[in-house]
């Protein structure tokens, strides 16, 4: 098995079943991008001084690079799908993950309560969102539950095999699919509750919110474990040599302390993703547990 060569055998997407924009006011192919040093840094800023990752990133890629607006988002779903093999690949991505979650919530008898999360694909710019402020490209992808969009970067791509990552397209579900974990806890409303005792317990904030993490990495390979039959030889490995790349261990290498950590390290993010695989969405629900 080479790792990067197989590919997993999603549907092409259907036009009008997916919420996809572009604020890149262009294409979101594959480009050089926001580089290592600037994701480690952002992540350093967090995890030592609690500095905002998103300012952090944007102060570095304004001395490197100088700030790129983004341009007006474009709502063209054919348009932005088929601008690159990377869109293509999470266009289609979003649709196994709605028709996924949207059979999953009817199975629990919550078929009301789901509602398709919308997807932005950006490069190499500062990105605006409409309910969590401002971002950069090395914000790295992230979900933003007021508005219920999950912002990717497609220049991370390039990145994460750099960072230790497969280069595999399962590898890049992977993120998309850990994103979207994010937006079934927004649904549900874990993220709520977390949030809350959060507020009353702000020395365990870490320590939740690398629950909410795992937790999304769970879900993550709840999608893959319902969509056994789509997967190639090799994918598996490909998504958890992700997972183990970017663990706060790995991230840090060693300059954070675990109780610094946020999302959970190498072997409890691969931990997560294979616990997930088995399909059982309430497998996963232990992990962000704090009654």
């Amino acid at each position: 098995m080479v790792m990067g060569v197989t590919r997993m055998r999603l549907n092409p997407f259907n036009t009008g079943n997916i919420n996809v924009r572009s604020s890149s006011g262009g294409g979101v192919g594959k480009a050089g991008g926001l580089g290592c040093g600037t994701l480690i840094i952002a992540a350093l800023g967090y995890f030592i001084f609690g500095i905002d990752p998103f300012q952090t990133a944007a102060t570095v890629n304004s001395v490197q690079q100088g700030s790129q607006q983004a341009g007006p988002a474009n709502t063209d779903e054919q348009e932005v799908c088929a601008s690159s093999e990377y869109a293509r690949e999470a266009c289609n991505g979003l649709q196994s993950l709605n028709q996924t979650w949207a059979a999953t919530f009817e199975e629990q008898g919550i078929a009301d309560r789901f509602q398709q999360p919308t997807l932005d694909l950006f490069q190499n710019g500062r990105i605006t969102t409409q309910g969590c402020g401002s971002a950069t490209s090395a914000a790295g992808p992230f979900y933003c539950p007021a508005d219920q969009t999950i912002y990717i970067d497609t220049s991370f791509y390039d990145e994460l095999a750099g960072m230790g990552g497969s280069g595999g397209d399962f590898a890049r579900y992977y993120v998309l699919a850990h994103e979207y974990g994010h937006h079934i806890q927004t649904l549900t409303g874990i993220a709520d509750q977390i949030r809350s005792v959060q507020q009353q317990n702000p020395r365990a904030a870490n320590q939740l919110q690398v629950r909410m993490e795992l937790q999304a990495d769970c879900y993550a390979g709840v999608w893959a474990g319902r969509n056994r039959n789509l997967i190639e030889p090799g994918d598996i490995e490909e998504g958890m040599q992700t997972a183990a790349a970017i663990g706060d261990d790995a991230l840090t290498q060693g300059r954070v302390s675990p109780e610094n950590f946020t999302h959970g390290t190498s072997a409890q993010r691969s931990q997560a993703l294979q616990l997930g695989l088995r399909g059982d969405d309430r497998a996963c629900d232990a992990i962000t547990n704090v009654s």
